[in-house]
């Protein structure tokens, strides 16, 4: 047998390797070759085609990757519109601050010394703001609307990754004597409450954009282009008068305090143009630090809370009967024995006065007068009085947080629901409410919308009353604060007012309780009324009678409110006489 020849002695031999009888015993195919030669040759061209497509078509593709590692849009906020009031008082401007921010990697590699230190420069323990550290993420804010004294102490700890950011923080001057109308904005110089939240967008304006390269460290080093210019807010001129508002404010708080009265509110209008002179609410906060702000403090009892007015609502009763004719200011009602029993159900006065012309009925405050005079009228009738004054209905003045109160529907009332609602029962309405619909009084039966920005213009009424009905409320409603009528602590040394106590038990829970809400409405001068104030205590105690409580606090209001607006006084300062035992209103 011959054996095969080892490839080291073919070689030897002169045999060439190809023909070497030892690859001729493996017998491979050759069509193995080709595939291998194949799959080669597509993996080259599947190549080619990925570098053409990459280089080729796909650029917009890569070069937004390649951006995003290093262009950022950065935003360029814009300044927030001052608010003012009518004479150009500031109430609220933008003051620029920083916000301080951080790359967490690299602050976190700062000496320890020195993250206390940062720490205690941004009021927050060490252990918060490790926290805030130990993110993930490339990007924290570490404080917002922070002071510049403060930056600079930050920025001189030379923490790698410490960054600043420019922003605004909103400022109020009056503090807690405006806190109500204006409002106040959040973090983000977004309005939260009051004229901050209603013209939002008047004052906002339109934010910027630029784009900007910038390094690892969040550094910019190039600018690329602007995007979009910002464009500030628009300033916003108010109705309200500081001094008024003042005034205001300060009188309610004396009067909450000497009663130690849950809370309290007062609003001023101007009886002309229908602007919202003052708003004051207690409790109240302070705009620009509202780290212990609570509900209550919060809450806008001019325009949010309701209440049943009582008495007040008796001109409005009385207004309609003498419109439709049914009585005079002359005809006398019996009022006799001080009780009235309609259905099952008994009403009564305060104290028996026996017959009393419609006039006295509004100055001795008599429910039983009130209504007897208002069974004489349908209750369709008094509800489109009541709705067309604006009870019922809700508010469209721009001031967020209004509410419509509440009028039951006239199909539905009983007898005895007729006769309390004419006196102010079983309906609610807010206080801006009521001394809106007062100005049809203070002037000639018409009523004229409300406004808490500045007018140009007297705006044009609605006509509720004639000319004639409206002159003989106004006489009315000024013996109201006569020695003989229920307010005479509401008179004003040098003009002549006129207005309606109010004083109305609270209900809880679906029960009236011995819990009290006093207030006074009225205007001044009578001789051509200017404003109108209207006032409300809530839970008085030691006095509960409107008369008593509130008819000092539109005293002191409307006596200097109209000293600061220079208003002729009409009356001499001779004729204020006030008795020692007052009529007092009924409830």
């Amino acid at each position: 047998m011959t054996r095969a020849m080892s490839p080291r002695r073919a070689a030897a031999r002169g045999v060439p390797f190809s023909a070497s009888p030892l690859l001729a015993m493996g017998g491979l195919p050759s069509w193995r070759s080709r595939l291998v030669l194949f799959l080669l040759f597509a993996a080259f061209l599947a190549l080619v085609g990925r570098a053409l497509w990459l280089q080729g078509l796909s650029t917009d593709f890569l070069q937004k990757q390649g951006e995003a590692r290093y262009a950022r849009t950065l935003e360029l906020p814009a300044t927030r519109g001052k608010i003012t009031d009518r004479n150009g008082e500031v109430l609220a401007s933008s003051v620029p601050v920083k916000a301080i921010w951080a790359i967490p990697d690299d602050v976190l590699e700062a000496p320890a010394d020195k993250i206390r230190t940062l720490a205690k420069l941004l009021e927050m323990p060490e252990s918060e703001l490790r926290k805030k550290l130990d993110s993930d993420r490339n990007f924290v804010y570490l404080k917002r609307q922070v002071e510049q004294d403060t930056v600079d102490k930050v920025l001189k700890l030379q923490i790698a990754g410490i960054e600043t950011r420019k922003e605004y923080k909103r400022f109020y001057p009056q503090g807690e004597v405006t806190a109500h109308v204006v409002g106040f904005t959040n973090v983000e110089d977004s309005g939260q409450d009051g004229m901050e939240l209603g013209a939002q967008k008047t004052l906002a304006g339109t934010t910027g954009s630029r784009r900007v390269i910038k390094d690892r460290l969040g550094r910019i080093v190039e600018d690329i282009a602007a995007i979009r210019e910002p464009h500030d807010g628009q300033d916003l001129v108010l109705s309200i008068d500081s001094k008024i508002q003042y005034i205001a404010y300060t009188q309610l708080k004396e009067t909450v305090d000497k009663f130690h009265a849950k809370a309290g509110a007062a609003v001023v209008v101007d009886a002309k143009t229908g602007e919202v002179l003052a708003l004051a609410n207690l409790p109240t906060y302070n705009p620009n630090d509202r780290s212990v702000l609570t509900g209550a403090q919060l809450r806008n009892r001019v325009i949010t809370d309701t209440f049943e007015p009582g008495s007040t609502l008796k001109p409005f009763t009385i207004a309609l009967a003498l419109d439709t004719k049914r009585v005079t200011p002359n005809t006398v009602i019996q009022t006799s024995p001080g009780r009235l029993t309609i259905g099952t159900a008994t009403i009564g006065d305060s104290h028996a006065h026996g017959p009393l012309t419609v006039s006295q009925v509004i100055q001795k405050s008599s429910n039983i007068g009130t209504a007897k005079i208002a069974l004489q009228m349908q209750p369709q009738e008094m509800w489109e009085m009541f709705t067309t004054v604006g009870f019922g209905q809700a508010p469209k003045f721009g001031f967020p947080g209004a509410v419509a109160g509440r009028v039951r529907p006239y199909k539905s009332w009983r007898p005895i629901e007729q006769a309390t609602m004419s006196y102010g029962h079983g309906i609610s309405v807010s206080l801006l409410q009521i001394a809106h619909a007062y100005t049809i009084f203070a002037r000639d039966g018409d009523l004229i919308p409300l406004s808490f920005t500045k007018v140009s213009a007297p705006p044009t009424g609605q006509r509720v009353i004639t000319e004639k009905t409206a002159r003989t409320m106004r006489g009315m409603l000024e013996t109201v604060v006569s020695p003989e009528g229920t307010a005479p602590k509401a008179q004003v040394p040098g003009y002549r007012v006129g207005g309606k106590t109010g004083t109305a038990y609270k209900i809880e829970h679906g029960r009236y309780v011995s819990k009290y809400v006093a207030s006074f409405v009225g205007f001044a001068p009578a001789s051509d009324p200017r404003i109108i104030v209207a006032v409300m205590l809530d839970e008085p105690q030691g006095a509960h009678y409107g008369g008593d409580v509130a008819g000092p606090v539109f005293s002191n209001i409307v006596g200097s409110s109209l000293r600061s607006m220079n208003v002729a006084p009409d009356s001499p300062v001779t004729s204020i006489i006030i008795p020692a035992n007052a009529v007092q209103e009924s409830m």
